[in-house]
């Protein structure tokens, strides 16, 4: 089976391609080959162009690919550079599938649970849910969806990850976190009240190898875990499995000042629940924050 990847040096990208190298056929889309050598060893075809694909051999496309979208502030430029890194590559993969004459049967695309826009804590959220908070985020993971939904067919079933917080030592938000709780300066954002909906690095990878196994699911799934905590309560116990005090209080006016309008994904959040995935019987390896957290630091 031949599967093409995009974003495969990214933090879920890098951990999936482990699982995928050395079973199948994996050609991975890259602007920086070598620096994909050495993340991912040998065994991948790389490519620098999609054109350089041939898309009547290819079986099932995984496309993660997107600029960090929380690492600096939004101007302008920064806006449009994570826009194109979303939703144009995704247009051209589907324009692609559209074109061929064998095309994949299986597209799974990227997205992000900020799909849904800022909620309120008490608002719980599932995939049928339809009344997003317009904003950034939330247009951004519309357009991105419907670029991927384009190639939709009889012979092309598309799965999107709404993905929340990734959690692993390895990058994303809980390795910017862990020198200051490790310090014990940690502690909660804002009101502390926003709901933080989250998943292990280990059931991402596990849910997308669901998603390829089970050819009958299509359409958008929660990529979180099934208990979302409030930041408060994600401090909270992140300072206690490693043993250390959070008492510091980063206020939202200071997040504003820092970070402009990027700060809305640190201020606001959405209690996302996975019911397709839970559906689907996929069963999750960590339900529980506190578990997850332990294994991730021991």
């Amino acid at each position: 089976m031949n599967i093409l990847i995009t974003g495969g040096t990214g933090l879920i990208g890098q951990e999936l391609c482990k699982f995928l190298v050395n079973k199948y056929d994996l050609i991975v889309l890259t602007r920086n080959e070598i620096k994909a050598r050495q993340l991912l060893g040998q065994n991948a075809r790389f490519v620098d162009c999609l054109s350089k694909v041939d898309f009547n051999d290819i079986d099932i496309i995984i496309n993660l690919a997107g600029e960090p979208i929380a690492d600096k502030r939004w101007s302008d430029d920064r806006k449009r550079a994570i826009i194109d890194s979303r939703v144009g590559i995704t247009k051209q993969i589907s324009d692609y599938i559209n074109a061929a004459q064998t095309p994949p049967h299986t597209f799974i695309s990227g997205s992000a649970i900020g799909f849904y826009g800022r909620q309120a804590p008490d608002t719980s959220v599932d995939e049928t849910f339809d009344q997003p908070h317009d904003e950034f985020s939330h247009q951004l993971c519309h357009d991105w969806e419907q670029a991927a939904l384009q190639s939709q067919s009889d012979h092309t079933r598309v799965c999107l990850l709404r993905t929340g917080v990734v959690l692993s030592r390895r990058g994303g938000a809980l390795k910017k976190m862990l020198p200051a709780f490790s310090w014990g300066m940690g502690g909660p954002m804002g009101s502390g009240e926003q709901i933080m909906s989250w998943i292990h690095i280990d059931d991402m990878i596990q849910l997308i190898l669901f998603l390829i196994r089970h050819d009958e699911l299509q359409g958008a799934f929660n990529a979180t875990a099934p208990s979302p905590v409030s930041n408060k309560e994600f401090s909270d116990c992140l300072a206690s499995v490693l043993n250390r005090p959070a008492f510091f209080w980063l206020p939202e006016s200071f997040l504003k000042w820092a970070f402009g309008e990027m700060s809305d994904l640190l201020i606001y959040g959405q209690k996302v629940i996975p019911k397709k995935a839970l559906d689907a019987n996929y069963r999750f390896r960590y339900q529980t924050l506190e578990e997850a957290l332990k294994q991730i630091m021991h």
